[in-house]
């Protein structure tokens, strides 16, 4: 969204519904060698942690409010941190609870996409769940978190704005967001809801425009669905829509994928011990034989993007719109005993020309700007190009 992409394009990447953590992919449990070779002994600096431990326990000021779990999360969230990678991460044992069960789509919050701006360090609103709390309350994209419950958000990221703002469907947040030079507050009853994935329309000429917002566990089958019941083979033309798309699970991104390419590799995995994993077309293959078009936007991310490559080079349709945001990096999720979980980066993923679009992102055969807060809410000149391409294939 150009009104305000110009302080989004370096963005931290894990995208939230807020109320939802959106990974990049989550690949499942790798265990690594250990690191701690060449670092000093091993016994000798974690004796250090336990001498910091029991200072704070038994010499800080107010030690009997300290709660030793509190002091491991913290430890914990410091040591990633420290990797000063922004897609890295510590999950507690309340937000990684949290985040399983929302993996399904089910989600208690307000209803809102955002992101970092990384030149502020600021919180934007990038789009609204339709029907959901945050939009009916009247908060636009765009809008920059402030405050939550009178406490001053600056310095947060995602993840703690996330705890705060998320809660049990039927209680109530009071947010104010700052919109311009202006400030606005919203007093927003939370909901439970369930993230739309998949939305469809047949539009005017037979083309059947199919919107994807997330590669979530459902995604695969109700893109399927929707193909099969709307007999796509016997219409004008397929667009799939994953503007604002966040990313995922890397294996709905391979099981959409395979739905449009029948063989052959979908990406890799590149690992920094220089070994790699290939992912190929799994045997879901739908055979459509219409003109396809795939649009895309800079908020089209991670997963998003992983689609977007293999269409651009097993030339699977035309992409249309602008160049996706451009992340390259393959996250895991590894739970810990304390019932929380680390989100660490683990690999670089490649298309299947082996390109890599991290800070890159990867650039429409057909680029058609959108800037959605300067137009009217019936324009959308991405999809009007889409839909001229394929009556344009059609003839």
């Amino acid at each position: 969204m150009k009104a305000y992409s110009k302080h989004v394009q370096r963005l931290q990447t894990v995208l939230l519904i807020v109320a939802v953590f959106t990974l990049g992919f989550i690949v499942g449990n790798l265990n690594t060698p250990s690191q701690a070779q060449g670092m000093g002994d091993k016994d000798q600096l974690f004796s250090a942690f336990e001498q910091a431990v029991d200072l704070i326990r038994s010499r800080y000021v107010d030690a009997r409010d300290i709660e030793l779990p509190a002091l491991i999360d913290g430890a914990i969230k410091g040591m990633v941190d420290s990797l000063e990678d922004p897609f890295s991460g510590y999950l507690n044992a309340k937000r990684y609870a949290t985040y399983i069960n929302e993996l399904s789509g089910d989600v208690e919050g307000i209803g809102v996409v955002i992101r970092t701006i990384e030149e502020t360090g600021e919180i934007v609103v990038v789009s609204l769940i339709r029907g959901a709390a945050a939009a009916a309350a009247g908060v636009l994209p765009g809008d920059i978190f402030w405050e939550v419950d009178g406490k001053s958000v600056k310095g947060m990221n995602q993840s703690d704005l996330a705890a705060i703002v998320r809660g049990p469907a039927g209680t109530n947040v009071t947010i104010t967001f700052k919109r311009g030079e202006e400030f606005v507050t919203f007093t927003i009853t939370r909901v439970r809801f369930q993230v739309p994935t998949v939305e469809y329309q047949v539009l005017d000429g037979d083309i059947v425009h199919i919107t994807l917002s997330e590669f979530n566990g459902r995604a695969r089958q109700q893109l399927e669905e929707a193909i099969r019941s709307l007999d796509v083979n016997n219409r004008a033309g397929l667009i799939l829509d994953i503007r604002d798309n966040p990313g995922g699970l890397l294996t709905s991104v391979v099981d959409i994928s395979s739905l449009f390419i029948e063989r052959g590799v979908i990406l890799y995995e590149a690992f920094g011990d220089g070994s790699e994993q290939v992912f190929e077309a799994n045997g879901r293959y739908l055979g459509i034989t219409v003109p396809i078009v795939l649009l895309v936007n800079e908020g089209s991310a991670s997963a998003s993007e992983l689609l977007a490559g293999a269409f651009k080079d097993r030339g699977v349709g035309t992409i249309v719109g602008e160049t996706t945001f451009g992340k390259g990096t393959v996250q895991t999720l590894e739970p810990l005993s304390n019932g929380g979980a680390l989100r660490l980066t683990i690999a670089r993923w490649l298309t299947p020309n082996r390109n890599w679009i991290h800070d890159f992102g990867i650039a429409p055969d057909v680029e058609v700007p959108y800037d959605p807060a300067a137009q009217s809410s019936d324009t959308d000149p991405q999809l009007e190009k889409a839909i001229e391409i394929i009556k344009s294939a059609s003839k």
